[in-house]
Protein backbone atom coordinates (compact mmCIF):
# COMPACT_ATOMS: atom_id res chain seq x y z
CA UNK A 1 0.00 0.00 0.00
CA UNK A 2 1.44 3.51 -0.63
CA UNK A 3 2.44 6.30 1.34
CA UNK A 4 -0.54 8.42 0.05
CA UNK A 5 -3.16 5.73 0.33
CA UNK A 6 -2.36 5.35 3.80
CA UNK A 7 -2.34 9.14 4.32
CA UNK A 8 -6.09 9.57 2.82
CA UNK A 9 -7.02 6.42 4.88
CA UNK A 10 -5.33 8.19 8.25
CA UNK A 11 -7.23 11.19 7.51
CA UNK A 12 -11.08 9.77 6.32
CA UNK A 13 -10.55 7.73 9.64
CA UNK A 14 -9.69 10.93 11.71
CA UNK A 15 -12.64 12.43 9.80
CA UNK A 16 -15.03 9.58 10.79
CA UNK A 17 -13.84 9.46 14.30
CA UNK A 18 -14.41 13.03 14.43
CA UNK A 19 -17.73 12.62 13.43
CA UNK A 20 -18.95 10.46 15.64
CA UNK A 21 -17.70 11.59 18.23
CA UNK A 22 -19.07 15.14 18.06
CA UNK A 23 -22.32 13.91 20.21
CA UNK A 24 -19.86 13.24 22.93
CA UNK A 25 -17.76 16.21 22.32
CA UNK A 26 -21.21 18.47 22.62
CA UNK A 27 -22.60 16.50 25.74
CA UNK A 28 -18.78 17.32 27.33
CA UNK A 29 -19.28 21.17 26.07
CA UNK A 30 -22.53 21.05 27.85
CA UNK A 31 -21.19 19.81 31.25
CA UNK A 32 -18.75 22.27 31.32
CA UNK A 33 -21.30 24.73 30.64
CA UNK A 34 -23.42 23.24 33.48
CA UNK A 35 -20.57 23.91 35.94
CA UNK A 36 -20.51 27.16 35.17
CA UNK A 37 -24.68 27.59 36.07
CA UNK A 38 -25.64 27.72 32.48
CA UNK A 39 -26.55 24.51 30.83
CA UNK A 40 -30.64 23.37 31.23
CA UNK A 41 -31.50 19.70 30.52
CA UNK A 42 -34.59 19.49 27.45
CA UNK A 43 -36.70 16.82 26.84
CA UNK A 44 -35.93 17.35 23.08
CA UNK A 45 -32.51 16.18 23.60
CA UNK A 46 -33.48 12.76 24.55
CA UNK A 47 -35.77 12.45 21.58
CA UNK A 48 -39.18 14.48 22.80
CA UNK A 49 -41.08 15.25 19.89
CA UNK A 50 -43.89 17.66 21.81
CA UNK A 51 -46.11 17.39 18.53
CA UNK A 52 -49.36 16.27 21.37
CA UNK A 53 -49.92 12.76 19.73
CA UNK A 54 -46.66 10.97 20.30
CA UNK A 55 -46.14 9.32 24.07
CA UNK A 56 -43.37 11.76 25.09
CA UNK A 57 -42.98 10.16 28.67
CA UNK A 58 -40.23 7.80 27.84
CA UNK A 59 -38.05 10.93 27.10
CA UNK A 60 -38.91 12.81 29.34
CA UNK A 61 -38.25 10.33 32.07
CA UNK A 62 -34.60 9.97 30.93
CA UNK A 63 -34.33 13.78 30.47
CA UNK A 64 -34.91 14.14 34.15
CA UNK A 65 -32.84 10.89 34.72
CA UNK A 66 -29.91 12.84 33.30
CA UNK A 67 -30.72 15.70 35.40
CA UNK A 68 -30.51 13.87 38.17
CA UNK A 69 -26.93 12.47 38.06
CA UNK A 70 -25.94 15.75 37.02
CA UNK A 71 -27.04 18.17 39.32
CA UNK A 72 -29.04 20.42 36.30
CA UNK A 73 -31.79 21.99 36.02
CA UNK A 74 -34.92 21.06 33.34
CA UNK A 75 -36.74 23.27 30.76
CA UNK A 76 -39.28 22.11 28.21
CA UNK A 77 -40.20 23.79 25.34
CA UNK A 78 -42.80 26.15 25.60
CA UNK A 79 -44.42 25.74 22.46
CA UNK A 80 -44.50 21.92 22.37
CA UNK A 81 -47.31 19.82 23.92
CA UNK A 82 -46.17 16.27 25.33
CA UNK A 83 -48.66 13.28 25.44
CA UNK A 84 -47.64 11.69 28.63
CA UNK A 85 -48.81 8.26 26.78
CA UNK A 86 -50.94 5.31 28.84
CA UNK A 87 -47.86 3.00 30.20
CA UNK A 88 -46.67 2.63 33.79
CA UNK A 89 -43.95 5.54 33.73
CA UNK A 90 -42.43 7.82 36.70
CA UNK A 91 -40.34 10.34 35.98
CA UNK A 92 -38.08 11.20 39.15
CA UNK A 93 -37.65 14.79 39.69
CA UNK A 94 -35.00 15.83 41.63
CA UNK A 95 -33.10 19.51 40.16
CA UNK A 96 -35.25 22.87 39.61
CA UNK A 97 -37.83 22.22 36.72
CA UNK A 98 -39.55 24.76 34.48
CA UNK A 99 -42.39 23.94 32.44
CA UNK A 100 -43.02 27.37 31.43
CA UNK A 101 -45.73 27.31 28.98
CA UNK A 102 -45.51 23.77 27.42
CA UNK A 103 -48.79 21.66 27.44
CA UNK A 104 -49.07 18.22 28.62
CA UNK A 105 -52.11 15.69 27.84
CA UNK A 106 -53.11 12.95 30.15
CA UNK A 107 -54.91 10.48 28.87
CA UNK A 108 -57.17 8.51 31.16
CA UNK A 109 -59.83 7.28 29.25
CA UNK A 110 -58.86 4.03 28.38
CA UNK A 111 -55.77 1.42 28.44
CA UNK A 112 -53.70 3.01 31.67
CA UNK A 113 -51.25 0.36 32.55
CA UNK A 114 -51.19 1.45 36.14
CA UNK A 115 -53.63 3.88 37.20
CA UNK A 116 -51.73 4.29 40.51
CA UNK A 117 -48.67 5.62 39.80
CA UNK A 118 -48.03 9.09 39.34
CA UNK A 119 -46.48 10.34 36.16
CA UNK A 120 -44.13 12.51 38.21
CA UNK A 121 -42.76 12.59 41.56
CA UNK A 122 -40.54 15.31 42.98
CA UNK A 123 -37.85 13.07 45.18
CA UNK A 124 -35.04 14.14 47.24
CA UNK A 125 -31.53 12.64 47.32
CA UNK A 126 -31.01 12.75 50.53
CA UNK A 127 -31.31 9.05 51.69
CA UNK A 128 -33.27 8.24 55.18
CA UNK A 129 -30.77 7.78 58.29
CA UNK A 130 -31.04 5.55 61.32
CA UNK A 131 -32.73 6.85 64.20
CA UNK A 132 -33.62 5.44 67.60
CA UNK A 133 -36.82 7.03 69.61
CA UNK A 134 -38.45 4.76 71.94
CA UNK A 135 -40.95 7.35 73.33
CA UNK A 136 -42.85 10.39 73.29
CA UNK A 137 -44.86 13.06 75.24
CA UNK A 138 -47.93 14.78 73.78
CA UNK A 139 -46.75 18.48 73.95
CA UNK A 140 -42.96 17.71 73.94
CA UNK A 141 -40.46 20.11 72.23
CA UNK A 142 -37.28 18.87 72.66
CA UNK A 143 -35.66 15.68 72.10
CA UNK A 144 -32.11 14.01 73.90
CA UNK A 145 -30.50 13.36 70.33
CA UNK A 146 -28.33 15.56 67.82
CA UNK A 147 -28.43 14.59 64.02
CA UNK A 148 -25.97 16.30 61.78
CA UNK A 149 -28.53 18.13 59.76
CA UNK A 150 -32.84 18.54 60.20
CA UNK A 151 -34.57 15.28 59.58
CA UNK A 152 -38.25 14.95 59.20
CA UNK A 153 -39.22 11.93 61.66
CA UNK A 154 -42.19 10.01 61.56
CA UNK A 155 -43.27 7.87 64.64
CA UNK A 156 -45.87 5.61 64.75
CA UNK A 157 -47.16 3.41 67.69
CA UNK A 158 -48.98 0.58 66.09
CA UNK A 159 -50.37 -0.77 69.10
CA UNK A 160 -53.15 2.30 69.27
CA UNK A 161 -55.48 3.25 67.00
CA UNK A 162 -56.96 6.49 66.18
CA UNK A 163 -59.40 8.06 63.95
CA UNK A 164 -62.04 5.59 64.34
CA UNK A 165 -64.57 6.76 61.79
CA UNK A 166 -68.42 6.58 61.86
CA UNK A 167 -71.02 7.09 59.77
CA UNK A 168 -71.35 5.41 56.01
CA UNK A 169 -67.30 5.22 55.59
CA UNK A 170 -66.86 3.94 58.93
CA UNK A 171 -63.37 2.26 59.50
CA UNK A 172 -61.17 0.61 62.29
CA UNK A 173 -59.24 3.56 62.37
CA UNK A 174 -55.34 4.24 61.59
CA UNK A 175 -52.23 3.51 63.49
CA UNK A 176 -51.03 6.33 65.79
CA UNK A 177 -48.39 8.36 63.95
CA UNK A 178 -47.28 11.99 63.21
CA UNK A 179 -44.55 13.78 61.97
CA UNK A 180 -42.05 16.33 63.46
CA UNK A 181 -38.87 18.16 62.24
CA UNK A 182 -35.92 17.50 64.37
CA UNK A 183 -33.20 20.01 64.20
CA UNK A 184 -29.49 19.55 64.86
CA UNK A 185 -29.87 21.23 68.67
CA UNK A 186 -32.15 18.60 69.77
CA UNK A 187 -35.14 21.11 68.94
CA UNK A 188 -38.82 19.77 67.76
CA UNK A 189 -40.80 21.60 65.39
CA UNK A 190 -44.58 20.56 65.17
CA UNK A 191 -44.86 19.81 69.19
CA UNK A 192 -45.58 15.68 69.64
CA UNK A 193 -49.53 15.33 69.18
CA UNK A 194 -49.86 12.28 70.78
CA UNK A 195 -48.19 10.25 74.12
CA UNK A 196 -46.07 6.93 73.33
CA UNK A 197 -45.43 4.85 75.35
CA UNK A 198 -43.76 2.83 73.15
CA UNK A 199 -42.86 3.70 69.12
CA UNK A 200 -43.26 0.77 66.98
CA UNK A 201 -41.95 2.55 63.75
CA UNK A 202 -39.37 5.69 63.27
CA UNK A 203 -38.41 7.17 59.68
CA UNK A 204 -35.94 9.96 59.57
CA UNK A 205 -35.08 11.72 55.84
CA UNK A 206 -33.10 14.49 55.75
CA UNK A 207 -34.58 18.23 54.79
CA UNK A 208 -32.82 19.58 51.81
CA UNK A 209 -31.21 22.83 52.87
CA UNK A 210 -31.79 24.34 49.16
CA UNK A 211 -35.33 24.61 47.82
CA UNK A 212 -36.31 22.83 44.61
CA UNK A 213 -37.98 24.72 42.64
CA UNK A 214 -41.23 23.32 39.94
CA UNK A 215 -42.41 25.85 37.77
CA UNK A 216 -45.04 26.44 35.21
CA UNK A 217 -46.75 23.64 32.66
CA UNK A 218 -50.66 23.79 31.64
CA UNK A 219 -51.96 19.98 32.20
CA UNK A 220 -54.94 18.38 30.58
CA UNK A 221 -56.77 15.62 32.18
CA UNK A 222 -59.18 13.43 29.64
CA UNK A 223 -60.74 11.70 32.86
CA UNK A 224 -61.12 8.36 33.44
CA UNK A 225 -64.04 6.59 32.92
CA UNK A 226 -63.47 3.13 35.04
CA UNK A 227 -66.78 0.96 36.49
CA UNK A 228 -66.47 -0.37 39.80
CA UNK A 229 -70.05 -0.70 41.71
CA UNK A 230 -68.75 -0.56 45.34
CA UNK A 231 -65.40 0.59 47.48
CA UNK A 232 -63.27 3.31 46.33
CA UNK A 233 -60.52 3.04 43.46
CA UNK A 234 -57.82 5.89 43.89
CA UNK A 235 -55.73 7.19 40.85
CA UNK A 236 -52.78 8.62 40.92
CA UNK A 237 -51.64 9.65 37.15
CA UNK A 238 -50.69 13.21 38.83
CA UNK A 239 -47.42 14.76 40.25
CA UNK A 240 -45.98 13.14 43.77
CA UNK A 241 -43.91 15.13 46.13
CA UNK A 242 -42.03 13.49 48.67
CA UNK A 243 -39.18 15.95 49.22
CA UNK A 244 -39.00 18.49 51.52
CA UNK A 245 -38.74 22.15 50.86
CA UNK A 246 -40.37 22.18 47.25
CA UNK A 247 -42.56 24.46 46.03
CA UNK A 248 -44.66 24.07 43.09
CA UNK A 249 -45.57 27.56 41.15
CA UNK A 250 -47.79 28.41 38.23
CA UNK A 251 -49.16 24.97 37.74
CA UNK A 252 -52.37 24.54 35.30
CA UNK A 253 -54.87 21.78 35.59
CA UNK A 254 -57.87 21.54 33.49
CA UNK A 255 -60.34 18.15 33.12
CA UNK A 256 -61.99 17.09 30.30
CA UNK A 257 -64.35 13.91 29.22
CA UNK A 258 -66.08 13.25 32.76
CA UNK A 259 -68.69 10.62 31.36
CA UNK A 260 -71.48 9.06 33.81
CA UNK A 261 -68.95 6.96 34.90
CA UNK A 262 -65.65 7.61 37.01
CA UNK A 263 -63.74 6.98 39.85
CA UNK A 264 -61.94 9.51 42.17
CA UNK A 265 -57.88 10.41 42.13
CA UNK A 266 -55.98 11.04 44.76
CA UNK A 267 -55.04 14.72 43.97
CA UNK A 268 -53.30 16.20 41.20
CA UNK A 269 -50.68 17.62 43.14
CA UNK A 270 -50.09 15.00 46.05
CA UNK A 271 -47.81 15.63 48.62
CA UNK A 272 -46.78 12.23 51.00
CA UNK A 273 -44.68 12.70 54.23
CA UNK A 274 -42.57 15.93 53.62
CA UNK A 275 -41.69 19.51 55.39
CA UNK A 276 -41.90 22.87 54.24
CA UNK A 277 -44.08 22.72 50.75
CA UNK A 278 -45.70 25.89 49.19
CA UNK A 279 -47.93 25.51 46.35
CA UNK A 280 -48.55 28.79 44.47
CA UNK A 281 -50.31 30.38 41.80
CA UNK A 282 -51.78 27.27 40.80
CA UNK A 283 -55.10 26.61 38.97
CA UNK A 284 -56.87 23.17 39.51
CA UNK A 285 -59.81 22.18 37.92
CA UNK A 286 -62.44 20.32 40.00
CA UNK A 287 -64.04 17.17 39.25
CA UNK A 288 -66.83 15.93 39.02
CA UNK A 289 -68.68 13.82 41.92
CA UNK A 290 -69.31 10.10 41.28
CA UNK A 291 -71.43 7.86 44.55
CA UNK A 292 -70.49 4.39 45.26
CA UNK A 293 -71.09 1.95 47.91
CA UNK A 294 -69.70 3.15 51.12
CA UNK A 295 -68.87 0.66 54.43
CA UNK A 296 -72.25 0.61 55.36
CA UNK A 297 -73.65 -0.11 52.31
CA UNK A 298 -75.30 3.09 51.29
CA UNK A 299 -74.30 5.08 48.29
CA UNK A 300 -71.87 8.18 49.54
CA UNK A 301 -70.03 10.62 47.65
CA UNK A 302 -66.19 9.60 46.71
CA UNK A 303 -64.12 12.52 47.27
CA UNK A 304 -61.77 13.31 44.40
CA UNK A 305 -59.09 16.25 44.88
CA UNK A 306 -56.59 18.42 43.07
CA UNK A 307 -54.64 19.33 45.59
CA UNK A 308 -53.87 16.42 48.76
CA UNK A 309 -51.30 16.56 51.61
CA UNK A 310 -50.71 13.72 54.24
CA UNK A 311 -48.21 13.78 56.84
CA UNK A 312 -46.83 17.13 55.80
CA UNK A 313 -44.92 19.44 58.76
CA UNK A 314 -45.95 23.44 57.51
CA UNK A 315 -47.89 23.49 54.39
CA UNK A 316 -49.08 26.62 52.72
CA UNK A 317 -51.07 27.39 49.70
CA UNK A 318 -50.63 30.68 48.25
CA UNK A 319 -52.82 32.24 45.43
CA UNK A 320 -54.41 28.86 44.52
CA UNK A 321 -57.69 29.79 42.65
CA UNK A 322 -60.11 27.58 40.79
CA UNK A 323 -63.42 28.61 39.03
CA UNK A 324 -66.85 28.00 40.09
CA UNK A 325 -66.61 27.24 43.53
CA UNK A 326 -70.49 27.18 44.10
CA UNK A 327 -71.15 24.07 41.57
CA UNK A 328 -72.09 21.48 44.25
CA UNK A 329 -71.77 18.90 41.58
CA UNK A 330 -68.05 19.09 41.08
CA UNK A 331 -65.92 17.81 44.64
CA UNK A 332 -64.29 20.41 46.83
CA UNK A 333 -60.32 20.50 45.43
CA UNK A 334 -58.29 20.64 48.58
CA UNK A 335 -57.86 17.76 51.35
CA UNK A 336 -55.28 16.87 54.09
CA UNK A 337 -54.51 14.17 56.78
CA UNK A 338 -51.63 14.32 59.75
CA UNK A 339 -50.51 17.82 59.48
CA UNK A 340 -48.84 20.39 61.13
CA UNK A 341 -49.10 24.25 60.72
CA UNK A 342 -51.54 25.09 57.43
CA UNK A 343 -51.33 28.42 55.97
CA UNK A 344 -54.40 29.16 53.17
CA UNK A 345 -53.58 32.51 51.49
CA UNK A 346 -55.42 34.56 49.05
CA UNK A 347 -56.87 31.43 47.10
CA UNK A 348 -60.06 30.45 46.13
CA UNK A 349 -61.38 27.35 46.29
CA UNK A 350 -64.45 25.54 46.83
CA UNK A 351 -63.48 23.79 49.44
CA UNK A 352 -60.35 23.20 52.77
CA UNK A 353 -60.97 20.13 54.21
CA UNK A 354 -58.76 18.86 57.10
CA UNK A 355 -59.53 15.01 57.53
CA UNK A 356 -57.49 13.14 59.75
CA UNK A 357 -56.38 16.58 62.11
CA UNK A 358 -54.25 19.18 62.14
CA UNK A 359 -52.07 20.69 65.00
CA UNK A 360 -50.39 23.80 65.50
CA UNK A 361 -51.68 26.64 63.24
CA UNK A 362 -54.22 26.31 60.96
CA UNK A 363 -54.90 29.75 58.85
CA UNK A 364 -57.04 30.83 56.33
CA UNK A 365 -56.36 34.34 55.49
CA UNK A 366 -57.90 36.67 52.36
CA UNK A 367 -59.04 33.47 50.82
CA UNK A 368 -62.92 32.74 49.43
CA UNK A 369 -64.09 29.35 50.14
CA UNK A 370 -67.00 28.09 48.19
CA UNK A 371 -70.05 25.69 48.61
CA UNK A 372 -68.21 23.16 50.62
CA UNK A 373 -66.15 25.39 52.74
CA UNK A 374 -64.01 24.86 55.78
CA UNK A 375 -63.54 21.96 57.68
CA UNK A 376 -61.66 20.57 60.50
CA UNK A 377 -60.57 18.58 63.03
CA UNK A 378 -57.34 18.95 65.18
CA UNK A 379 -55.87 21.26 67.63
CA UNK A 380 -54.10 24.09 68.00
CA UNK A 381 -55.50 27.64 66.68
CA UNK A 382 -57.93 27.56 63.93
CA UNK A 383 -57.81 31.20 62.65
CA UNK A 384 -60.10 32.69 59.59
CA UNK A 385 -59.59 36.32 59.20
CA UNK A 386 -60.26 38.85 55.74
CA UNK A 387 -61.93 36.10 54.18
CA UNK A 388 -65.40 35.11 52.47
CA UNK A 389 -67.12 31.67 53.27
CA UNK A 390 -70.02 30.93 50.54
CA UNK A 391 -71.39 27.68 52.67
CA UNK A 392 -74.21 26.40 54.88
CA UNK A 393 -71.72 26.97 58.44
CA UNK A 394 -69.01 29.12 58.55
CA UNK A 395 -67.00 26.51 59.68
CA UNK A 396 -67.70 22.18 59.27
CA UNK A 397 -66.22 20.40 62.79
CA UNK A 398 -66.22 17.01 60.54
CA UNK A 399 -68.48 15.06 62.32
CA UNK A 400 -67.34 11.54 60.71
CA UNK A 401 -63.99 12.13 63.21
CA UNK A 402 -65.72 13.10 65.99
CA UNK A 403 -65.73 17.01 65.77
CA UNK A 404 -63.32 17.70 67.79
CA UNK A 405 -60.86 20.87 67.96
CA UNK A 406 -58.94 20.99 71.04
CA UNK A 407 -58.31 24.34 71.12
CA UNK A 408 -59.41 27.88 70.41
CA UNK A 409 -61.17 29.42 66.99
CA UNK A 410 -60.65 33.23 66.42
CA UNK A 411 -62.87 34.46 63.50
CA UNK A 412 -61.65 38.25 62.34
CA UNK A 413 -63.25 40.75 59.44
CA UNK A 414 -64.61 37.85 57.79
CA UNK A 415 -67.84 37.27 55.86
CA UNK A 416 -70.10 34.63 55.88
CA UNK A 417 -72.78 33.96 53.35
CA UNK A 418 -74.68 30.85 54.10
CA UNK A 419 -76.97 29.93 50.85
CA UNK A 420 -80.35 30.85 50.34
CA UNK A 421 -83.35 28.21 50.56
CA UNK A 422 -82.69 26.70 54.00
CA UNK A 423 -85.13 25.14 55.61
CA UNK A 424 -83.42 25.36 59.22
CA UNK A 425 -81.41 28.38 60.91
CA UNK A 426 -78.41 28.67 59.56
CA UNK A 427 -76.06 27.61 61.99
CA UNK A 428 -72.36 29.17 62.51
CA UNK A 429 -70.16 26.24 63.65
CA UNK A 430 -71.79 22.64 62.68
CA UNK A 431 -70.33 20.03 64.76
CA UNK A 432 -72.26 16.84 65.87
CA UNK A 433 -71.09 14.21 68.49
CA UNK A 434 -73.66 12.46 70.67
CA UNK A 435 -70.87 10.86 72.99
CA UNK A 436 -71.89 7.44 71.82
CA UNK A 437 -68.82 6.44 69.57
CA UNK A 438 -65.12 5.55 70.82
CA UNK A 439 -63.18 7.76 67.70
CA UNK A 440 -59.91 6.72 69.52
CA UNK A 441 -59.48 10.29 71.67
CA UNK A 442 -61.18 12.30 73.65
CA UNK A 443 -63.45 14.79 71.70
CA UNK A 444 -64.65 18.46 72.28
CA UNK A 445 -65.75 21.45 70.66
CA UNK A 446 -63.53 24.76 70.83
CA UNK A 447 -62.78 25.92 74.11
CA UNK A 448 -63.25 29.60 73.33
CA UNK A 449 -64.24 31.00 70.01
CA UNK A 450 -63.61 34.70 69.49
CA UNK A 451 -65.77 36.40 66.77
CA UNK A 452 -64.62 40.13 65.41
CA UNK A 453 -65.72 41.61 62.84
CA UNK A 454 -68.07 39.33 61.29
CA UNK A 455 -70.89 39.96 58.72
CA UNK A 456 -73.28 37.51 57.91
CA UNK A 457 -74.94 38.40 54.61
CA UNK A 458 -78.36 36.52 55.59
CA UNK A 459 -80.47 38.82 54.12
CA UNK A 460 -82.61 36.74 51.32
CA UNK A 461 -84.78 34.86 53.78
CA UNK A 462 -87.81 33.81 54.36
CA UNK A 463 -90.82 35.35 56.17
CA UNK A 464 -90.94 33.31 58.89
CA UNK A 465 -87.04 33.38 59.40
CA UNK A 466 -85.32 33.82 63.24
CA UNK A 467 -81.83 34.24 62.53
CA UNK A 468 -78.55 32.68 62.99
CA UNK A 469 -77.16 30.75 65.66
CA UNK A 470 -73.74 30.19 66.42
CA UNK A 471 -74.26 26.52 66.97
CA UNK A 472 -76.08 23.66 65.80
CA UNK A 473 -77.27 20.90 67.79
CA UNK A 474 -74.12 18.43 68.21
CA UNK A 475 -75.71 16.30 71.34
CA UNK A 476 -79.12 14.98 69.75
CA UNK A 477 -81.33 13.77 72.15
CA UNK A 478 -81.38 13.79 76.06
CA UNK A 479 -79.25 10.48 76.48
CA UNK A 480 -78.76 9.04 79.96
CA UNK A 481 -75.84 7.26 79.21
CA UNK A 482 -72.65 8.62 76.66
CA UNK A 483 -69.47 6.82 77.46
CA UNK A 484 -67.61 8.88 75.28
CA UNK A 485 -68.89 12.32 76.50
CA UNK A 486 -68.10 15.69 74.20
CA UNK A 487 -66.83 18.60 75.85
CA UNK A 488 -68.72 21.71 74.99
CA UNK A 489 -67.19 25.23 74.61
CA UNK A 490 -66.01 27.16 77.63
CA UNK A 491 -66.63 30.82 76.25
CA UNK A 492 -68.21 32.60 72.67
CA UNK A 493 -66.68 36.14 72.73
CA UNK A 494 -68.40 38.04 70.13
CA UNK A 495 -67.79 41.62 69.11
CA UNK A 496 -68.38 43.79 66.15
CA UNK A 497 -70.63 40.91 64.46
CA UNK A 498 -73.27 41.99 61.99
CA UNK A 499 -76.52 40.49 60.17
CA UNK A 500 -77.88 41.61 57.14
CA UNK A 501 -81.36 40.55 58.01
CA UNK A 502 -81.10 42.35 61.60
CA UNK A 503 -81.88 39.56 63.35
CA UNK A 504 -80.00 38.76 66.49
CA UNK A 505 -77.80 35.57 66.53
CA UNK A 506 -79.03 32.75 69.38
CA UNK A 507 -76.45 30.56 70.84
CA UNK A 508 -78.44 27.44 69.88
CA UNK A 509 -81.81 25.93 69.86
CA UNK A 510 -80.22 23.02 72.43
CA UNK A 511 -81.07 24.65 75.95
CA UNK A 512 -78.11 22.49 76.93
CA UNK A 513 -75.68 24.66 75.08
CA UNK A 514 -77.35 28.16 76.20
CA UNK A 515 -76.95 26.90 79.33
CA UNK A 516 -73.59 25.82 79.34
CA UNK A 517 -71.86 28.08 77.07
CA UNK A 518 -70.42 31.87 78.40
CA UNK A 519 -71.02 34.63 75.97
CA UNK A 520 -69.49 37.82 76.68
CA UNK A 521 -68.83 41.11 74.33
Amino acid sequence: MSKLTLHLLRNAATRWLLILSLPALAWAADDSRAEAGMAEVTYEKFGAVGDGVTDDLPAICAAHDYANQRGRPVRSDPGATYHLGRRARTAIIQTDTDWSTSRFIIDDSQGVENHKLPLFEVRSRLAPVPLKIERLARGQERADLRPASDLLVLVENSNRRLFIRRGLNANKGTAQREVFILHPDGAIEGAIEWDYDIVTRVEARPIDPAPLVLRGGNFSNIANRMRQEAGYNYWGRGIKISRSNTVVDGITHRVSGETEFGHPYNGFLSVQQAANITFRNCRIDARKAYTTLGAAGEPVSMGTYGYRADLVVNFSMINCRMEDIHDRSRWGVATTNFMKNILVEDCVLSRMDVHQGVSGDYIIRRSTLGHAGIRAIGRGRLVVEDSSVHADNLITFRPDYGSTWDGDVIVRNSRWIPPAGSKRPPAMFSMSNDGTHDFGYPCSMPRVIQIEGLFVDDADRPADYTGITFFNDPLGPPRENRPFPYRLTERLEVRGLQTASGQPPRVSDNPVLVQAIKVTP
